[in-house]
């Protein structure tokens, strides 16, 4: 399928970066919040963003002027809904709302438009349904910054047409990303499966008192070669974002292990979900610079 306009739901951190580089590529593309607050600081990041990387000679103006031209923002649904012909849903991670969503986007996208959600938490066989046209619903999955990240997850459910798989992923190699696929559906997919683990025993670590959220950190960093610690990870992504994939797998599988841990719903009743917050396993400033280790986070036992 030949794809010239895209439509991104969902003007987050991963959302508005998926529309920026969607409009890099040459598509048309339009990206949707319920959140006036949220288009309008969106719209601002991006500006910034296109700013500093032609600042540091990384990208060229004349390019970033015509990416943001192919770009639009709104807040009506159906109004930039109505000529898409591939749909990237980056809303929160609730099985319910995307469900919603994707029922609401059947019956304003064109009837031959793909829709694809951007989440690892849900396969696509659990939101498929929600629709009538299965055979066009599947998972390309972004890692974030996906402004940076070069690989993309591809899933696709039971009734997912072989087109569709096709043409996500000549999408995915013209946005210059390295397409992963799947053989069949499994929540988590590949990636955030095998850093769950990692992220699981380094909780477990610090809630068991065996070394700080510091010390692990520096261990998976100076040891191991990681880029950053898990927690610096979790802070990145959204401490919420992990939350609800655990509460959600929990809820699937009944087993005590896929639940959050203590303290990360401790974290999340306070509302400290990293740095889009200013505060997490770590404290931030105004800029998003890590300041130190945060000392009123959940203590272990």
């Amino acid at each position: 399928m030949d794809i010239e306009r895209v439509l991104v739901v969902g003007a987050g951190a991963m959302g508005s970066q998926i529309a920026l580089l969607c409009s890099r590529a040459g598509f048309t593309v339009a990206c949707h919040d319920i959140d006036q607050h949220r288009i309008e600081a969106a719209y601002l990041e991006l500006t910034d963003r296109s700013a500093r990387d032609v600042a540091k000679g990384l990208r060229n103006q004349h390019d970033e002027d015509a990416a943001h031209q192919r770009l639009t923002f709104g807040t009506d649904l159906a109004r930039l809904a109505t000529d898409a012909d591939f749909v990237i849903e980056a809303a929160v991670e609730d099985l319910e709302v995307k469900r919603a969503l994707f029922n609401r986007l059947d019956r304003v996208t064109p009837k031959h438009a793909i829709l694809a959600s951007n989440s690892s938490g849900f396969v696509p066989s659990r939101i498929a349904d929600a629709t009538e046209r299965v055979e066009l619903v599947c998972n390309v999955h972004f890692f974030n910054p996906a402004l940076v990240m070069k690989g993309v997850e591809i899933v696709t459910g039971p009734d997912t047409a072989h087109m569709t798989l096709a043409t996500a992923v000549a999408l995915v190699r013209r946005l210059g990303k390295t397409p992963i696929v799947l053989h069949k559906e499994i929540p988590g997919f590949i990636a955030n499966r095998i850093l769950g683990a990692v992220r699981d025993e380094a909780i477990f670590l610090y809630e068991s008192g065996v070394a700080s959220v510091e010390a692990i950190d520096t261990a998976c960093r100076t040891a191991l070669g990681y880029p950053m610690g898990p927690f610096e990870l979790m802070d990145l992504t959204g401490i919420d974002i992990g939350y609800y994939t655990k509460r959600a797998r929990f809820a699937e599988s009944g087993n005590p292990r896929d639940a959050p841990s203590k303290s990360v719903i401790e974290l999340v009743a306070l509302g400290q979900l990293g740095r889009k917050t200013g505060r997490g396993w770590y404290v931030y400033d105004g800029n998003g610079r890590k300041i130190g280790p945060d000392s009123g986070q959940p203590q272990p036992s």
